[in-house]
């Protein structure tokens, strides 16, 4: 599975990030930067730390996962 990681800063200076399963497959760089930067310029979210003030990083994670048992099957 893959998972787009989108990192901030908020006014209190401290990492936010959130995660979005299965992103596109046509997604860029700058078309992450520029979701991104609206989120802040819109105040999408606002945290315990205050507004989010900037970006930090993006990354897509991918995983694999094998399951080994299943008791509930």
């Amino acid at each position: 599975m893959k998972t787009l990681k989108m990192i901030f800063k908020n006014e209190d200076g401290n990492n936010v990030t959130f995660s979005l399963r299965n992103p596109k497959d046509t997604l860029t760089a700058q078309g992450v930067k520029d979701a991104m930067d609206n989120i802040i310029a819109k105040n999408v979210f606002i945290t315990t730390g205050g507004e989010l003030v900037s970006k930090v990083r993006a990354e897509i994670i991918d995983t694999t996962e094998t399951t080994l048992f299943d008791e509930e099957a």
